[in-house]
């Protein structure tokens, strides 16, 4: 097994120390925001940094990079304080890993993919449509990592739509029958076809 400390990871090519340290960490989850401009302009971007931050109430973060240059995403959810999650399904990979590219704010990722946008419930930001699930977020806070600039973004869950198939009696969502997508670093992406799953562990 290769050992590689901090010091060598300094002297490795810059690319391939990035897709290392991203795929490091594991599976992740592969989602598309879904956002919409005070002037009305659709955006829709890959993240794979979603995490449960808690269930009562519901809250999920993401992670930013450094805002020094325009983050369609952020600032869009910033003026108006809401925006979607939507899971990415095997039918969409190439078109939702396209919205990774670096498009001007004045353009919608919806116009350059086959990715269709939807409302729902009057609510403000679009959805992507056919996504198995799409969850309606709310900004709540955002904290500054210092160490290295980023942000962890913080929105509450104020309405999920999603196939009642997928729903298990005990309220579990069953990704791995909508074929939900992970990702592996940066831009390998598998679809998890089963789950096993175990009961709540007590000391023995």
């Amino acid at each position: 097994m290769a050992y590689i400390t901090n010091e060598e990871l300094e002297t490795f090519d810059h690319l391939y120390r990035i897709n290392l340290i991203n795929s490091c960490s594991g599976y992740k989850s592969a989602n598309l925001l879904g956002t919409k401009s005070s002037d009305g302009i659709e955006n829709v971007a890959v993240f794979s940094s979603v995490t449960h931050i808690g269930s009562n109430p519901p809250m999920l973060g993401f992670f930013c990079r450094p805002t020094t240059v325009s983050r369609n995403t952020y600032d869009n959810l910033k003026n108006t304080g809401f925006y979607t999650i939507n899971h990415i399904h095997e039918a969409i990979l190439e078109d939702a890993h396209h919205t990774s590219a670096k498009y001007d704010s004045s353009i919608s990722e919806f116009d350059k993919t086959q990715l269709i946008s939807e409302y729902k419930k009057e609510f403000h930001a679009p959805f992507v449509k056919d996504a198995p699930l799409q969850l309606a977020m709310e900004f709540v806070e955002e904290y500054h990592i210092k160490a290295n600039d980023t942000i962890l973004v913080i929105g509450q869950i104020i309405g999920l739509h999603v196939e009642d198939e997928y729903i298990q009696g005990d309220g579990f969502i069953n990704l791995s029958k909508a074929n939900v997508a992970a990702i592996n670093g940066l831009d390998g992406y598998a679809v998890p076809k089963t789950n096993t799953r175990f009961e709540y562990q007590r000391p023995k």
